[in-house]
This record gives C-alpha cells, structure tokens and sequence, in this order.
C-alpha cells in the first residue's frame, strides 16, 4: 500500500471545498447545467440517465480496508447499498444525489480517495496487474512507477485539457494482465540483451468506433527517462491531436495517420529537448516513491502445507474453488485470491455494502489489510497465507464471493448499459444475467474451459467487446436492440481484435447464439482440451458463423 502525505491530503480537501461551492451555484440557478458540466467531470461526476454518477479512482487496483470500509459507507449512506467496479480499477455509484455529493467526496478524501480525472479530456486513472507486487513471473513492482507518473499528471495544466481522454497503463510481468494493448499508452517493464531493467513502450491503443491495438515505438527505455518520456508523447499528442472532431480525436487516431514511426520520430525530437532536464529521475526519487509503499511482513511458511492437500480431497466445492481462484505467490506459503464479481443472474462488477464490509474484515485477518481491483471486475486479495485459505473460502461462501467461475463462460465484462448510460443504445446487463442462467451448471462451465465473453451496450466499447473471446455489441435498429457478435478477441500478451461472425441478431437471440457458439466448440476442438481462443484462431470463425446462422 502507498502511504499518502500532508500535500496530498491538504490537495483533496482543497478540491473538495472548491467543488462544494461550485455545486451551490449549480443549486441556486447560478450555473447552468452546461457551465456545470466541465466542473463536474473534473471530479469525475457524470450525469446518466436516471441520476448523477460519480466515479472515484482506484489507483493501480490498489485498496486498503479502511478505504473498502469507507466505500461500503458511501454505498449505504448516499447511494442504493452498492458500487459497481469498472474495467479500469475505478467504482462508480451510480445513484448520489448532487446536493450530497460534496459531503461523499469529503468523506473519500479522508481516506485518500477522490474522483480527480476519472473523466474529462486528461490522464485518467493510471492501472496496472492487479498482482503487482506479488506475481511469481515479475521483473518488479510496477506500482511505484505509476505512482511516479500520477504525480506528475495529476492537475498537470499541460495536460488538463488535451484533444481527449488518455489512459496508461503499466506491467512488468510475462503475462499481461492489465490489457497494455487497449490503451493509449503501456510501459512494460523488462530486461534487455544486457540484463537492463526498462520499458517497452506502446502507444495508439483503444476500441470504441476504430478499434486499434497499441503499437511499440521505442523497445527500450531506461527507467531514469521514464517521466520526460511520457511527457514528451502527451506533448507530441497536444500538438498534432485533431480537436475539430470528437471521433477522431483519440490518439490511436493520430498514431493510424501519421505511422507508429512518424509518430515516433515527432515524440523523439520533442524527447531530445527535455530527457536530461528536470524530469530526468534521480535514484534517490523513485527510492523516496518507493519507500512509501508498505508491504507485508510475511511469515516463513510451508508452500502447499499437508492440511491444505487433504482439504481439497475432501472438499469437492474447495478443490473446484482452489483450481479457478487461486493463483501462485511470490513468496512461498502464500497465494493470490481472485473473488468473482459475476454472481448467476447478477450484474457483473457490483458489489454491496454488506460485502465490501465484510471483505474489508477478510483482508485484515488474511491479507495484510490489502485487496485489489482487476480490470475483468472482479476483486483480489493478494496475500493470504495457504493454511487459511480453507478458512477463507467458508466465509467467502457465507457472503457470496467464492464463485468458482473465474475465467469460465460466466465471469463476464459488462458496461452497466441502457440501464444506466445515457450513451448507450442497448442493454449490457440482463444479456449477462441471462447467459449466466443458460450455463449456470459448474461442470458445463468447466467443460468450455478458459472463456472470456465482453458486452458493451454502445460503440464506445467501455465492456472491451473487441477483445473478448465472444464480443457482444449492442446496437440500435429502428428503435429494437440489436446484438453483433466477434469471437477471437483477446487482451493478453498476445492482443488481437475479434472478427465479426455476420449480421446483428436481436435481444431475444443473444444468449442461444452463445449456447451455439458454445457447442460448435466442444465439437471442434482438439483433444485433450483445445482452448476455445486457439481454436477459432486454428479454424477461423466460418464454422461457428455456419452453426450460428443455420439454426436462424
């Protein structure tokens, strides 16, 4: 966890009195709902359909239980007992009234929480793995760089107001599990031919109406020019992003036009002028950013101790459990927890009050006070020793949180949909809640195997259907919700977008079209268990676009 200090707290409280007076005026007629509007989405409140939303960062993923506890109060307090964690490690409550807003934000910022640029046309909330700092398959903790660089955007007044939102992502394992290739901008950590630790650094990701995938433009950076490095693409972006037109604004836009080595050559010129400058990074700096995480003070324990082997035997639901949630640690005796989100019949990424509760007490007596927030929505608890993981998973279970589906058919990305976003043109929700019923049997899921699905109810694609296994749009015809359908997606250290398999099918189709899907694969696949994404990549989407349309 990183440790805040005075600065920070003395900045969030600042922005809370101002945001208290701005929405007085709202209140009193003295601002318009335009004038209030860029107001208010400096803090990260949206207006949806039915009410306000606020937005509050989670940066890197990372949460402490005071500041879990401090949500499930906002959720009862000012919202409907829930939250609802987003794919970019933010939670959203999505019923707050504006007159109680001010007070909502004053109680997060005494925990260190905040919606600063968790909307608006600047850096947004800066993600990682949300197994940083304890993956076996890690150079080093990524979180002590974006904690560099949320410093350094944070209110930067270069970068307050750019041709559109930016977002940044970092990773340093072998595995990507922060979605690099989505984004913006991705900094890998890795070692180079001469053992050097540095970045691999991608740029011109992002879905929505033209989805692209992040290309690399420089291999290597020394950690040392990591910040002037940044900021010389923003600058780079503020200079040649287009502002006369919102959809092609972006900066995967930008990076198709010009060529990722066009694009390269204007960041290093503008690089060459500034990398040994202020923003070169002294040692002593990033060991000062470091020096304010805390990390556990693990015990030396057995790795897969004797009670641990014999509760699996005995338990069939532990075992199913052990083999879907539980990941390796860094340090042995302990293990990664990864707690499904995605309930049968619930709405994928909600969390009550109730439950964040009494996870906030789970992670104090098994996880050193820590939990995480992924991008898939779903929550971890990074550090729990594998005596206690029996213990756990009981209580888990008393709160509904040891879903075995992680991974499985059901553990789905969704955007919340026509049911909240003004955006929207149709319903994410109930297409999730009802593929969760049509294969809510455990065996069957476990059967399929690794299989991601992705719904966006609009364009903007904030569900990643592009890189979902099977990707569901949602799109308007003629006044009826209408559903496309791409398989192939994926996320991962080997990003691809999904293909298209045909025409739109209505609502009422979405989940037989994903049963059949479904059965096309079990008979396609190759033994022992071919996975569902290599065998669309080894066949194409042809055989399941045939099965699909034939039965329509």
């Amino acid at each position: 966890m990183y440790v805040y200090d005075a600065f920070d707290r003395r900045l969030l409280a600042e922005r809370v009195a101002e945001f208290r007076d701005q929405v007085a005026r709202r209140l009193s007629g003295e601002l318009t709902e335009e004038e209030f509007k860029p107001l208010r989405l400096m803090n990260g409140v949206y207006l949806q359909l039915h009410a306000y939303m606020l937005r509050i960062a989670i940066p890197y993923g990372t949460l402490s239980t005071l500041q879990l506890r401090k949500l499930a109060e906002i959720a009862r307090k000012y919202d409907r007992g829930y939250g609802h964690f987003t794919t970019r490690q933010n939670i959203q409550f999505h019923w707050i009234k504006l007159a109680e807003l001010p007070d909502a934000m004053a109680e997060l910022a005494s925990v260190g929480m905040h919606g600063m640029q968790t909307s608006g046309n600047n850096v947004r909330n800066i993600t990682t793995d949300q197994w940083a700092g304890v993956a076996p398959d890690e150079i080093e903790d990524p979180r002590i760089w974006a904690e560099l660089i949320r410093q350094h955007v944070t209110l930067h007044p270069e970068f307050s107001f750019m041709p559109r939102k930016f977002k940044i992502a970092l990773g340093a394992s072998s595995r990507d599990r922060a979605a690099l290739r989505i984004h913006d901008m991705a900094l890998r950590l890795h070692r180079n031919a001469a053992g050097e630790t540095g970045f691999e650094v991608m740029v011109g990701g992002g879905l929505g109406r033209t989805p692209y995938l992040a290309q690399t433009i420089k291999p290597f950076l020394p950690k040392r020019d990591v910040l002037s490095y940044v900021e010389a693409v923003l600058r780079t972006y503020n200079q040649f992003g287009r502002r006369d037109n919102i959809w092609k604004a972006r900066i995967k836009i930008l990076v198709h036009d010009l060529g990722a080595e066009a694009f390269a050559k204007e960041v290093e010129a503008e690089w060459q002028g500034i990398k040994d400058g202020a923003l070169a990074l002294d040692p002593a700096m990033v060991a000062e950013i470091a020096s304010r995480f805390r990390y556990p003070d693990y015990e030396k324990l057995d790795d897969s101790p004797p009670q641990l082997a014999k509760a699996r035997r005995d338990d069939r639901g532990f075992d199913t459990w052990m083999a879907n949630c539980v990941a390796n640690h860094k340090v042995p005796g302990y293990a990664v927890v990864t707690l499904s989100l995605k309930p049968q019949g619930g709405t994928p990424g909600d969390c009550t009050a109730v439950q964040m509760d009494k996870l906030a007490d789970f992670a104090d007596r098994y996880s050193f006070g820590e939990i995480r927030v992924g991008h898939e929505q779903n929550l971890a608890l990074p550090h729990v020793a594998q005596r206690d993981l029996p213990a756990l998973w009981r209580e888990l279970d008393a709160i509904g949180l040891a879903q075995t589906n992680v991974n499985l058919i059901t553990d789905i990305i969704s955007c919340p949909g026509l049911d909240y976003c003004s955006l929207a043109n149709a319903r994410s929700i109930p297409i999730a809640q009802e593929i969760t019923q049509r294969f809510r049997d455990l065996d069957i899921q476990r059967d399929l195997g690794r299989l991601h699905i992705n719904i966006s109810g609009c364009i903007n694609a904030c569900g990643h259907h592009h890189v979902g296994h099977i990707g569901i749009l949602g799109v308007e015809k003629n006044g009826e919700e209408f559903y496309q359908i791409t398989l192939g997606g994926k996320a991962d250290e080997n990003a691809t977008l999904g293909t298209l398999i045909g025409p739109a099918v209505p609502y009422a189709q979405v989940a037989d079209v994903v049963e059949d899907i479904a059965a096309a694969y079990l008979e396609l696949r190759q033994p022992p268990q071919e996975l569902f994404i290599d065998t669309v990549k080894r066949l194409g989407v042809e055989p399941f676009r045939e099965r699909v349309y034939a039965a329509r």
